[in-house]
């Protein structure tokens, strides 16, 4: 029998080259299948298997002087009279940066206009944004950029009456003192109303049906509610490139507790005075103001609800079948005239109704939502509600 050594040889060499190849491909892309992959296998084996989250109680908690310095900052800008004699149904608190005039003003004229909410659905709500310090452009001198924006910002509050600004630097890394601000602002000014939102300002609240939805829980006098797009199992991201990077020393386990993503959750008046007790204790450091919202409610022992129809980080359909059910969606600034003209608009619930409606948008929700590839808006389970 002839054997060709030759050609033995050459696919001995092809596969050596293959296999060098592919050793090569897995060696690069290692750390990134370890960022992405192996992280998440471990965060959830940590979440539902050993899901040990009382450690972090321990080891957050300090002593109520130094907690304090994560609050007791100075207002620069304040209502405390805000919701005072009034029967507030929902304190709905708008993070906002310093510069954003106009998606506040876009806010103020659509579903954040407490106007139209008191004459139209017969409610109490009260809207007012959050926001720090103005910082400086690198091309301006850091007083006169900050000089200007504040009195930028003091001239739109005469006007409006709904800033509340405490003097820290607003940027990423403070999200958190945002967070505890809205807090501590609620329990000193605003504890009787029944509902605390907070909210990105560059989200869309379908706020008819938010008010809808929230009087049917009012009437059952629901306790520990906290709802929102629940995030579970989630690995803090290790990776120095990205924005939300956390060194060990600052959160040195493998999963987060579970909470909501910070675009906009609700939560019942006791919840938001838990959140309040929790900050007085907590190290405040951890700047990734949806995850401290996530421990501080594991270390009062509330946990978040899934609500199908708050948005994540993606954004929602646009469609007359989606708008009918609708709470949030994230990512609209350009288009949130034209998209609170068209959800609020009477008809989406006349052709929505009937047996025929509900067929139709239930079959139109399920090619919208149940997609493999569409993430971070309502999940597929939305369409056969």
């Amino acid at each position: 029998m002839f054997v060709n050594f030759r050609r033995i040889r050459r696919c001995q060499y092809v596969q050596l080259m293959t296999t060098c190849l592919v050793l090569s491909v897995v060696m690069v892309c290692w750390e990134q299948l370890d960022k992405s992959v192996v992280s998440h296998v471990k965060s959830y084996s940590y979440r539902y298997l050993v899901n040990s989250f009382t450690y972090i109680n321990k080891s957050l908690t300090i002593p109520r002087e130094q907690a304090r310095s994560f609050s007791n900052f100075r207002y620069l800008l304040n209502h405390p009279d805000k919701c005072a004699g009034k029967d507030v149904l929902l304190l709905l608190f708008v993070k906002t940066s310093p510069e954003n005039i106009e998606r506040r003003n876009a806010i103020r004229s659509t579903w954040g206009n407490e106007t139209y909410i008191q004459n139209a659905l017969g409610v109490t709500v009260k809207v007012v944004f959050a926001l720090g310090a103005p910082q400086a452009r690198k091309e301006e001198p850091s007083w006169t950029k900050r000089f200007h924006l504040q009195e930028q910002l003091i001239h739109e509050d005469r006007l409006h009456g709904d800033l509340i600004q405490q003097d820290f630097l607003d940027s990423f890394h403070n999200l958190t003192l945002k967070l505890i601000l809205q807090f501590h602002w609620t329990h000193s000014h605003c504890a009787h109303a029944r509902f605390l939102m907070t909210a990105d300002d560059d989200i869309f609240v379908h706020i008819p049906n938010l008010v809808s939805y929230l009087r049917d829980v009012s009437s059952r006098s629901v306790t520990d509610f906290w709802v929102g797009r629940v995030h579970r199992g989630a690995p803090p991201i290790r990776s120095k490139d990205s924005k939300y990077f956390v060194p060990y020393e600052m959160y040195q386990w493998l999963s987060y507790p579970d909470y909501t993503a910070g675009a906009g959750y609700v939560v019942s008046s006791d919840v938001a005075d838990k959140i309040y007790q929790a900050t007085l204790t907590l190290n405040a450091s951890l700047y990734i103001d949806d995850v401290f919202m996530g421990i501080c409610g594991i270390t009062v022992g509330v946990s978040p609800q899934e609500h199908v129809y708050f948005s994540g980080e993606g954004k929602a359909p646009y469609h007359l079948c989606i708008y009918d059910q609708m709470i949030t969606s994230h990512g609209h600034v350009e288009d949130i005239y034209d998209l609170w003209k068209t959800a609020t608009d009477p008809q989406v619930k006349q052709k929505t109704s009937g047996l025929v409606g509900r067929l139709y948008c239930a079959a139109v929700k399920l090619a919208l939502l149940c997609k493999p590839y569409y993430f971070n808006t309502y999940p597929c389970k939305a369409a056969f509600l």
